[in-house]
C-alpha cells in the first residue's frame, strides 16, 4: 500500500514552521509564572549581560529539549533555525560552548540558590491547585547510577556494580512527580549521603507552600535513625524500609500466631463483561518447568507488628513485619520450602489509629513510583555531558526545569463548565505521562510562525486528538493566577 510518488523539495521564500508547535504554551507559560525574573533574582553568574542574561542560559537548554534535543549539541540546531528563534522571541541564542562554559560557572551554593529558585515558583502553581491539594505532601528521595563512559570527567567513582558515573541524590514531590532538588555525587558515594539535608530543605519549602501533612518516604538506605526524633518532633510523618537486621529477624520470628494477619494486596475493580479480554498463557512458566529450572512461587503474604527503639533514638516507634511464604519447586516436582523465612520490615512514627500496619506495608510498596519518575528524568535531565562533577550538577538542575515546566503546564489545567469531568481526567492522564509521550504527542504539533506587530501567532497545520490537551494547557496557562 505504500507507494510513494515523485518526490521533489522547495524551500518557502517567506513561510516558517517549526516541528514543535507546542512550545507556544511553554514559552507563554515562562512570561506568566514570572520565571526569568525568578532565575536572575537567584543567582548572578554573569558581570555583564552581553547579551545574554543567566535566565537565557537557562531558558536555552531546557527549551532545547521540550524542542526534540537530547543533548548540548542540539542547541546548534536550535540557535541555526530562524523559525524557532522567532517562536521563542530570540534574536539569538547561546552555542553549545557558550552553555558549557555557563554551567562551569557554577559552585555548590549557586547550584542551590538555583533550586530554591525553582521551587519558590512552584509555590504560585501549587497556590493554584484546590484546596484538597495541600492536604498532604509526600516527598520521596532515592539515589541513581547515571553512567558514563567518558575518561577525563572529574569526580567520577566506580559502584559496587562496576558502573562508571555519578550518583546524584533526586528528592521529588510524589504528589506530581517534581525533582525539589538533584544533588550530583561521585558515583561510589552512598544513596543517603547528604539526604537528611536535603529532605529538610523540602519539608520547610511544603510547609512554607501550606501543605498540612508532610510524609517521607524511601528505602533502608534511607532510614536515617539519627534523625527520627527530631522529624516526628516537628510532626513529620516517615515510613522508610529498614534492614533485616538479626535482631529484628528473632523479634519477628517470636510473635505469637495470633499477631500474624493475611495481608491482600488491593485489586483492579473487574471490567465489564463487554470489556473483558481473555488473558494469554503464561509463555515463560512452560520452559521453566520444562527444563528443570529452580522455581520461586509466592504463595502468601502475612504481615504483623511491633514497637522497636532503634539504637540512635530516644523513643520506641512502631515496625511493620512483612513475611513472604514462598514455595519453590523445580520441573513437576515440590522442593522444601525456604530455609530462611523472608522478611521485610518497615519503620513509621505513624499513630495506629490513622495508618495500619497494612497500610504502612502499602504505602512504603508505593514508593516504587520513584523508580519511574527517575527513569523519566533520565530522559531530560539526568545525563553528565560536562567535565566535572559541579558542572555537570548545574546542568542536571538547569535541565529539570524542562520536566517541571511540563508538570506547571498540566497543573495549572482548571476543570470548569460542563466538560469539568473530562478536563480532570485529561489532567490526571497528563501528570501521569512520560516526559517524551508528552513531547512527542502535546508539543511536537507541526505549526507556522506569523510574526505581526502586536502578537506571534502559531498556526498549527495539522490536527490530531492531542491538540485537544495542548489548546487546554494553552487556556489554563492565560488564566490569571490565584494570589
Amino acid at each position: 500500500m505504500i507507494r510513494p510518488e515523485n518526490v521533489q523539495y522547495e524551500i518557502a521564500e517567506r513561510g516558517q514552521a517549526i516541528a514543535a508547535g507546542g512550545l507556544g504554551a511553554i514559552v507563554q507559560l515562562l512570561n506568566q509564572l514570572g520565571v526569568r525574573q525568578e532565575i536572575n533574582r537567584s543567582v548572578s553568574l554573569l558581570k555583564l549581560h552581553l547579551p545574554y542574561d543567566e535566565a537565557d542560559h537557562v531558558f536555552n537548554i531546557a527549551l532545547n529539549l521540550l524542542a526534540g534535543g537530547s543533548c548540548l549539541e542540539h542547541l546548534e540546531d536550535r540557535r541555526c533555525d530562524e523559525a524557532y528563534l522567532n517562536a521563542v522571541g530570540a534574536q539569538r541564542t547561546p552555542d553549545p560552548t557558550t552553555a558549557g562554559d555557563f554551567c562551569r560557572r557554577f559552585s555548590e551554593l549557586n547550584i542551590l540558590q538555583l533550586q530554591s529558585g525553582f521551587n519558590r515558583i512552584r509555590q504560585k502553581v501549587w497556590r493554584q491547585q484546590p484546596d484538597a491539594f495541600l492536604d498532604c505532601a509526600i516527598l520521596e528521595a532515592d539515589g541513581t547510577q547515571v553512567e558514563t563512559s567518558g575518561e577525563k570527567k572529574q569526580g567520577i567513582g566506580i559502584n559496587y556494580k562496576g558502573q562508571w558515573g555519578y550518583h546524584p541524590l533526586v528528592v521529588t514531590l510524589s504528589n506530581t512527580r517534581e525533582p525539589l532538588f538533584l544533588v550530583n555525587r561521585s558515583g561510589n558515594r552512598p544513596s543517603h549521603e547528604h539526604a537528611a539535608f536535603y529532605l529538610d530543605l523540602a519539608v520547610e519549602r511544603c510547609r512554607l507552600a501550606g501543605f498540612r501533612k508532610i510524609v517521607l518516604r524511601g528505602d533502608t538506605d534511607f532510614a536515617l535513625t539519627e534523625n527520627f526524633d527530631r522529624w516526628d518532633a516537628e510532626g513529620v510523618e516517615f515510613v522508610f524500609g529498614i534492614d533485616a537486621m538479626p535482631n529484628l529477624v528473632d523479634i519477628a520470628a517470636t510473635l505469637p500466631e495470633s499477631a500474624w494477619k493475611t495481608l491482600r494486596r488491593r485489586r483492579r475493580d473487574p471490567a465489564p463483561p463487554e470489556q473483558q479480554r481473555a488473558k494469554r498463557p503464561n509463555s515463560k512458566e512452560p520452559i521453566v518447568e520444562r527444563n528443570g529450572y529452580l522455581n520461586k512461587k509466592l504463595v502468601a503474604e502475612r504481615i504483623a507488628e511491633f514497637d522497636y527503639q532503634p539504637g540512635k533514638c530516644g523513643q520506641a516507634y512502631r515496625v511493620a513485619v512483612l513475611y513472604k511464604e514462598i514455595h519453590q519447586t523445580r520441573g513437576q516436582l515440590r522442593l522444601f520450602d525456604q530455609e530462611e523465612p523472608v522478611y521485610f520490615f518497615y519503620i513509621t512514627n505513624a499513630a495506629k489509629s490513622d495508618k495500619p500496619a497494612r497500610q504502612v506495608v502499602l504505602d512504603a510498596n508505593a514508593r516504587c513510583n520513584q523508580e519511574n519518575n527517575i527513569a523519566q528524568l533520565k530522559q531530560c535531565c539526568l545525563t553528565a555531558p560536562l567535565d566535572s562533577l559541579l558542572s555537570n550538577g548545574a546542568y542536571m538542575t538547569i535541565a529539570s526545569l524542562a520536566w517541571s515546566l511540563k508538570a506547571w503546564s498540566e497543573l495549572l489545567i482548571q476543570p470548569c463548565g460542563r466538560a469539568a469531568s473530562q478536563h480532570r481526567a485529561t489532567k490526571m492522564q497528563l501528570l501521569a505521562m512520560d516526559f517524551t509521550t508528552f513531547r512527542d504527542r502535546i508539543l511536537m504539533i507541526p505549526a507556522q510562525i506569523i510574526r505581526t506587530s502586536r502578537r506571534l501567532v502559531y498556526r498549527l497545520m495539522s490536527y490530531r486528538p492531542s491538540v485537544d490537551a495542548l489548546l487546554l494547557i494553552h487556556a489554563g496557562v492565560h488564566r490569571p493566577l490565584r494570589c
